[in-house]
């Protein structure tokens, strides 16, 4: 199995940690990120079909650079009570990312689908050229959900669908543009698979919704459009596939991926995949990628992930006491002033030793 190249590599921080690698580049709120052109001057790292959208579609990239903070602000969000917590530290993820784990399948298919519903969404509030509202007019009428009392009522697609098609796509062409297939590189098939998985949670997703019209609330018509499922309920269901990962090896071919195990299904197209067993991330190692969990808060209470037994390892915590200053007491004075007191308050948490 080969490990990422500098390229790939290079790639990830480029979108996942801004900040670290290239300064203000992809950083949330620099000028650069509303400049397609000072973006694209700086993608000497990118080659091949990343450089060509570059190029060719720079508001595009906006969006994929958008989508690819979106995926590590979930992935954070998702593995904030466990042992890896989804850093952004470069040295530390870099290291995730040579490895085959099923921490960089998440990491891969989050990112993907950030990709993948960034652009949509863009391509909805018209905030791209290239696309728009989802194309109805040749879609047959699939039965819209049921809503009280609208029984026998005409309906028609309508309003502005979320074009999934074409986010689905460009995610591809970009998070893909790296991993050609047919290659017999196994690393190159699972991760060409979870990309895949990633952009799936959204596009196998959708919503239909609808709007009522007619007198009094009748709901003698009904207007009706594709919508993609919040990201937060993508996370959700890729951290679903993440605790069901499957275990895979190279077949004898060198094209096909085999479950590990006997009378394993083979995972289907929406599951997670990996061929290595993640490391120790109890303490900390650099040559793994581990930051450990010394001085991470902690539930002394709970019994699952976040609390003290399990996140800390066995090894024991402490609680500590704090006092903070927060404004409480607020009131609203005409017009137009909130004025608050401040009051003192104590808070106990507890850290891994």
């Amino acid at each position: 199995m080969l490990p990422p190249s500098r390229t790939q590599l290079g790639l990830f921080f480029i979108l996942l940690c801004p900040a670290n690698i290239i300064g203000l580049w992809w950083a949330v709120g620099s000028p650069l990120v509303m400049d397609p052109n000072s973006i694209c001057r700086k993608t000497k790292r990118l080659a091949g079909k990343q450089a060509e959208l570059c190029q060719t579609e720079p508001e595009i990239m906006q969006e994929v650079a958008k989508g690819a903070r979106l995926g590590v602000r979930e992935c954070q969000y998702q593995f904030r009570f466990r042992r890896w917590n989804c850093t952004s530290h470069s040295k530390y993820f870099g290291k995730i990312l040579q490895q085959d784990i099923r921490e960089t399948a998440f990491v891969y298919a989050i990112t993907a689908a950030g990709v993948s519903h960034a652009v949509t969404q863009a391509c909805s509030m018209g905030e791209l050229l290239p696309c728009g509202c989802e194309a109805t007019r040749s879609r047959s009428p699939p039965l819209p959900p049921a809503i009280t009392g609208s029984e026998g009522s005409a309906w028609e697609w309508g309003g502005c669908g979320d074009d999934v098609d074409f986010g689905y796509e460009k995610s591809r062409q970009f998070m893909d543009a790296k991993r050609k297939r047919g290659k017999s590189d196994i690393r190159t098939l699972i991760d060409l698979h979870n990309n895949e998985a990633g952009r799936l949670a959204v596009k196998n997703h959708m919503r239909t919704e609808c709007k009522c019209h007619g007198l009094s609330g009748s709901c003698a018509l009904r207007t009706c459009w594709k919508k993609m499922p919040p990201f937060r309920e993508v996370g959700d269901r890729l951290l679903e596939r993440f605790n069901g990962a499957f275990k895979v090896m190279g077949g004898n071919d060198g094209k096909t991926l085999i479950p590990v195990g006997r009378n394993i299904k083979p995972p289907d197209r929406q599951d997670l995949i990996y061929s290595a067993d993640s490391p120790d991330f109890c303490v900390a190692n650099r040559k793994t990628g581990s930051l450990g969990t010394r001085g991470r808060v902690c539930n002394s209470t709970a019994m699952d992930m976040s609390g003290c037994d399990l996140l800390c390892c066995g090894r024991g915590h402490h609680d500590e006491t704090l006092l903070l200053e927060e404004n409480c007491l607020c009131r609203f004075h005409w017009c137009c002033v909130v004025q608050c007191r401040k009051c003192t308050v104590r808070k106990e948490h507890s850290l891994c030793i």
